[in-house]
C-alpha cells in the first residue's frame, strides 16, 4: 500500500451489495407494539404492569449494553469505539454507528440473545410474572430489527460490512 502524504485522508472503497429499505408502515407498526403490549399486560395481569414495563425497558437496554460491550471487549478489536448507544428507531440500544463487520455484528447479537435469555430464566424464580413478561417483550422487541438485518443479508458475500440508518440497512463488500 502506498504511504499517504501528511494531511491527506484515506478513502475506503465499499461496493454496495444489498440495501434493505424499511417501510414507514412497518416502523409505525413496530412502534405501536409496546403500547399494545403494556395495555394487554395491564388488562390481563395487573395495573402495576406499567411500572414493571418501564423498569424492564431500562434493564434490557442496560443488559444488552453490558453483554454487547463485553463481547466486543473479549474480541479485543477496535470495534468498541465504533459502537454507540442509539436512540434512533428502530435501532434503539447499543448499535454500531459506522460500518461494522457482518461477522462481529452476528456474534454480538447471538451472545446478547442467549445470555439475556439465561438471565431471564434465573430472574424468573423471584420476579413477578408481569416483570418477566415485560423483560421478554422488550428483549424480543429490540432484537427483531437486528435479526431482520441478519436474515436479510445472510446469503451475501462473506466478510461484508453493515451500515444502519433510520430508513435502511446497507450491506457492503470492502
Amino acid at each position: 500500500m502506498a504511504e499517504q502524504p501528511h494531511g491527506q485522508a484515506t478513502f475506503y472503497q465499499y461496493q454496495l451489495l444489498k440495501k434493505i429499505t424499511l417501510s414507514k408502515h412497518l416502523i409505525g407498526l413496530y412502534l405501536i407494539l409496546p403500547c399494545a403490549a403494556v395495555a394487554s399486560e395491564m388488562l390481563l395481569l395487573s395495573w402495576d404492569s406499567f411500572i414493571y414495563f418501564l423498569i424492564a425497558f431500562a434493564l434490557i437496554l442496560w443488559i444488552h449494553f453490558v453483554i454487547g460491550r463485553s463481547v466486543l471487549f473479549i474480541h479485543g478489536s477496535v470495534y468498541p469505539r465504533k459502537w454507540r448507544f442509539s436512540l434512533k428507531t428502530p435501532w434503539l440500544g447499543y448499535m454500531p454507528d459506522q460500518h461494522v463487520s457482518f461477522r462481529i455484528f452476528r456474534i454480538v447479537q447471538f451472545h446478547t440473545s442467549w445470555i439475556s435469555l439465561c438471565l431471564f430464566v434465573i430472574m424468573a424464580f423471584w420476579s413477578p410474572l408481569a416483570f418477566i413478561i415485560s423483560l421478554l417483550f422488550w428483549h424480543i422487541w429490540l432484537l427483531v430489527p437486528r435479526y431482520f438485518a441478519l436474515v436479510g443479508c445472510k446469503n451475501q458475500h462473506k466478510g461484508g460490512m453493515l451500515k444502519f440508518s433510520e430508513q435502511d440497512i446497507s450491506y457492503y463488500k470492502q
